[in-house]
């Protein structure tokens, strides 16, 4: 028997789950209505749907009609990926309908809504699935594997940086994730990635979070601060835009154009938003210390306008350090400045300077405390996001082994909780300068 699914929030992420039921899990999972604010988006998928897979036309129904498609469809599993701060009202009406969900990272924005979920889900005792494809890449899986074999000992401390480059970083400041009351910030919203991997790497969970955050790059003021003048509302019509190496031209992208352009008549929603325009109020630089309820520390850096992106994550323990560095993106190019980097050693009067290309391939480095280091293999990556972890996800949730993960990689309420109280604890934190106790933002 097919499990009937329903996709709440038809923005570009949907799209993993609704083309993994429509190809590689057509046997197992049927998805039998999509719910969004937006027609148009709705429409689009449906026509998508249509050209790509044969699909006839799913039913569509808007956010008042939310309780009505799951009587009415016979769903069984809600996948929610609409807007941050509206995933808790979606999950609870989902599981007091009687159905399971799975829902993307971050389960939601603050404490109370978190705590909502909570009491709902011991109410119903449905499931709750929260989506961490980064423990499924090859190197988090291996890192976890040694730490769980004790390569290092004891785990006391951990640095942890991931930078976001001037593509991706930028991006979250041109929809809207650039406004923190829609998605609890970067810390809540991209972070709660990172934090998860930090508890489930170290089986522990934040008790003590302390940090700083501040939007040191993006925004009209930063902007102006630099002495950069051109800056705009939107991108699309903008001559100042036309140049702008961080604008985004929805016009000169078919599915970015017919999924935002042309649905934003029905909502006013643009896609294509200035980052150096007013009215951004999320975080682009963030620095938190946290301890953990087994007494292990994690220093930790998230940066929004870096050259490369990727992370890099060091681990101290009682016998040895681990290091850890992925590069996701090595290198961003301006098409209207191939070359800054000649400018950059022309400014400086630099000699003796060789352009290099960055290293992309994941490493592992293992160091006994009383040995030479060790160059650890990495699994091959697989196709297809975050290194293959996104198409091992998906089988976890669409076609679940009967064998044991000894990993436990599929994230379940607890997890999702746990994952986003450092994030949520950063913001109160930076708020009013204080340490925040996490394991009491919310009670089981």
């Amino acid at each position: 028997m097919k499990t009937n699914y329903a996709i709440v929030g038809l923005g570009h992420r949907s799209q993993m789950y609704s083309t993994a039921i429509l190809s590689r899990f057509f046997e197992q999972a049927a998805l039998v209505a999509l719910c969004d604010s937006n027609q148009s988006r709705m429409d689009y998928y449906n026509k998508r749907f249509a050209d790509t897979y044969g699909a006839v036309a799913v039913p569509t129904f808007k956010p008042n009609r939310f309780n009505e498609m799951l009587q009415t469809r016979g769903v069984h599993t809600v996948i929610v990926t609409s807007m941050d701060s509206t995933h808790h009202q979606y999950v609870v009406d989902a599981l007091l309908g009687g159905c399971d969900v799975v829902c993307e990272k971050p389960l939601t924005i603050d404490a109370q809504k978190c705590q909502q979920i909570i009491d709902v889900q011991k109410q119903t005792g449905k499931r709750v699935t929260v989506t961490f494809n980064y423990r499924y890449a090859p190197h988090s899986s291996l890192v976890k594997d040694l730490l769980m074999r004790g390569a290092i000992g004891t785990v006391t401390s951990i640095h942890f940086e991931w930078l976001l480059d001037t593509r991706h970083g930028a991006d979250y400041f041109r929809r809207w994730h650039r406004d923190k009351s829609k998605n609890g910030g970067l810390m809540v919203h991209k972070s709660s990635h990172h934090f998860d991997l930090v508890n489930w790497w170290l089986a522990s969970e934040p008790a003590t979070v302390f940090g700083f955050g501040k939007l040191a790059f993006y925004g009209k003021e930063n902007a102006l601060r630099r002495g950069q003048t051109n800056t705009y509302a939107r991108a699309y019509g903008s001559q100042a835009a036309a140049a702008d190496p961080f604008a985004l031209h929805l016009e000169q992208n078919l599915n970015l154009k017919e999924l935002y352009l042309d649905a934003e008549h029905e909502d006013g929603y643009y896609r294509d938003q200035g980052v150096f325009a007013e009215g951004i109020t999320t975080e682009d630089d963030c620095a938190l210390v946290v301890k953990y309820a087994n007494g292990a520390t994690l220093s930790y850096h998230l940066h929004a306008y870096s050259p490369w992106e990727g992370l890099r994550v060091m681990f101290n323990g009682t016998k040895g350090r681990m290091e850890l560095e992925w590069v996701e993106s090595a290198c961003n190019h301006d098409v209207n400045n191939p070359s800054p980097e000649a400018d950059l050693v022309a400014t400086l009067g630099l000699t003796n300077t060789v352009v290099i290309d960055r290293d992309t391939s994941p490493k592992i480095t293992l160091q006994p405390l009383w040995g030479k280091p060790l160059r650890v293999t990495i699994p091959e990556f697989d196709s297809g996001g975050h290194g293959g972890g996104d198409a091992r996800l998906l089988t976890d949730i669409f076609a679940p082994s009967v064998a044991h993960d000894q990993l436990g990689r599929a994230a379940g309420l607890r997890d999702g909780v746990m994952s986003i109280l450092t994030g949520i604890a950063a913001n109160q934190s930076f708020s009013c300068g204080q340490p925040i106790d996490a394991a009491k933002l919310v009670t089981w």
